[in-house]
């Protein structure tokens, strides 16, 4: 059994008083159901699964009025066994994007004190003209991702207490030991390739078989191309598809700011700007927005139209490349895809830490990976996949603009060098 940390977040929701109805977004098979039925299993002792895919016909709890009292009077028509005891009962509604009636009613079930309600969706982002009214203000929300990579380090034998041994040479600045150094190498390459996916995950910690992780992996990519043909509008299926196969090449580039034009010769943001919308709102990538100046407030200065595009998860990434890429990494081969593969992974743990991503580049003259928020300064982050650790961009960055401080992601060990940190890769965690 995988541990995941929303299961403490799910603890602490459950702990406050004033909770609310809990929304939590998230890709298809990142763990929402598994984690969210372990939690209610074992914390209640009257306990409701509404499936909303698995049983349509459920969606008619939820026809007609829209007040606690008719719903309750509806689950028991539908549930003869329901048992309303207060405080000890909760309703999981699983798939809430196929019953919007359901979504709108989480406003009138939050007034209704006597029970708990957690409602789960994979593609919560793209049903939003289904709604009628959104519940804004009545509900919780949590955004639930693949395993980042301090849950992969659980599964894998690391547990809490050697997390926290390593985080406290990244606090100090001290060098990790040689053999904990390595470790930690080893252990995030291996979570380049294999990913967050719970299901990768689980096979791979139990059976330690590549083949079977990409074929796992590809599984879900075409059940991501699956939802993209039965979810996207008209046109947009064919525009979103290509968009999303898109991705590895566009990161294969030396700028590596999205081009339409490499997803068609004469494509357009006009053109492609909504589905690329849908393929974030349906967890599948992550936008990384250039910079017009490195200096907060980051949103502010962020240019609207220039961006990179990441995957989710660098795992399902790899699975898109090219046979050979796994073992290449796992042998230590890090400049494939000009550190694209690097950089990918990085944009997927800040996102995993709540932040969003943003980048400095002026062309032809110098490009930082990420700019980050740390305190009230902005901290640029370089990513070095290869043996040239020279950062000649992070040094102008700290020098001409005169930033505060730069960081400098490479497999080496802990080092400082005036304004420039440098941190092994897999410290990133802890930015």
């Amino acid at each position: 059994m995988l541990k995941r940390k929303i299961m403490k977040q799910l603890f602490s929701w459950k702990c406050n008083p004033n909770r609310r109805p809990l929304v939590i977004k998230g890709a298809r098979q990142v763990g929402k159901t598994f984690s969210i039925d372990k939690f209610c299993q074992e914390n209640y002792q009257n306990y409701y699964h509404l499936d909303f895919i698995k049983k349509p016909g459920l969606s008619g709890i939820f026809n007609g009025d829209l007040d606690s009292a008719t719903i309750i009077k509806n689950l028991t028509i539908e549930i003869p066994e329901f048992t309303l005891d207060e405080n000890n009962t909760i309703i999981f509604l699983d798939e809430i994007q196929a019953c919007p009636h359901a979504r709108t009613a989480l406003k009138y079930l939050a007034q209704d004190k006597r029970f708990d309600i957690i409602a789960s969706g994979s593609l919560l982002g793209i049903n939003y003209q289904d709604v009628a009214s959104f519940p804004v203000g009545y509900t919780d929300q949590i955004e639930m991702h693949s395993l980042d990579f301090e849950e992969f380090c659980w599964a894998n034998g690391l547990n809490e207490n050697g997390i926290d041994i390593i985080r406290d040479f990244y606090l100090n600045k001290e060098p990790v030991s040689s053999s904990g150094h390595e470790r930690l190498l080893s252990l995030f390459k291996e979570y380049i390739v294999v990913g967050g996916m719970p299901l990768v995950v689980w096979d791979y910690v139990n059976n330690h078989h590549f083949g079977n992780v990409i074929n796992i992996q590809r599984t879900i990519i075409e059940d991501y191309k699956d939802d993209i043909a039965k979810y996207a509008e008209g046109n947009d299926k064919a525009k979103a598809r290509d968009c999303f196969l898109s991705i590895p090449k566009q990161l294969a580039k030396d700028y590596k700011k999205f081009q339409y034009s490499i997803v068609e010769k004469s494509g357009t943001s006009r053109k492609y700007g909504g589905v690329l919308m849908w393929l974030y709102d349906a967890g599948i990538i992550n936008f990384c927005h250039n910079l017009s100046i490195p200096a907060l407030p980051l949103e502010g200065n962020s240019k609207e139209n220039e961006f990179k595009v990441y995957m989710r998860d660098t795992g399902l990434l790899v699975s898109m490349l090219e046979e050979g890429s796994q073992a290449n990494i796992m042998k230590g081969n890090l400049s494939i895809y000009k550190g694209a593969i690097y950089e990918n992974v990085i944009a997927d743990i800040f996102t995993k830490l709540g932040k969003k991503l943003y980048y400095f580049e002026k062309p032809n003259r110098l490009e930082i990976d990420f700019i980050i928020r740390q305190g009230d300064i902005p901290v640029g982050v370089e990513v070095k996949s290869g043996d040239n650790t020279k950062a000649k961009s992070l040094y102008s960055l700290v020098n001409f603009w005169e930033l505060e401080k730069g960081i400098k992601l490479t497999t080496g060990n802990v080092g400082i060098s005036g304004k420039i940190e440098t941190l092994p890769i897999y410290m990133a965690m802890f930015l």
